[in-house]
């Protein structure tokens, strides 16, 4: 294997360490309000088939029908 590519992967984990891969499901550990928006996210909420982004720490999904929304990992648990 490449030793310059094993770097470039970004492991992400949620609040409780867990590993995160693309289309695992999670659950909210906190409510989150919209950055732009009066709506709330509530704790408890799930999204399933979640990406991963490029950047640490920071995930994009899908919850109660709006998409591409961008969680931080220390807000989340794997379902």
């Amino acid at each position: 294997m490449n030793e310059e590519n094993d770097e470039d992967v970004v492991i992400q984990r949620d609040a409780n360490g867990n590993i995160l891969t693309n289309g695992d499901s999670i659950i909210l550990i906190k409510d989150l309000k919209l950055k732009g928006s009066s709506t709330v996210i509530k704790k408890g909420a799930k999204a399933k088939n979640i990406r991963l982004t490029d950047e640490e720490g920071l995930i994009e999904c899908s919850i109660d029908g709006m998409k591409g929304i961008v969680l931080k990992t220390e807000f989340i648990k794997k379902a």
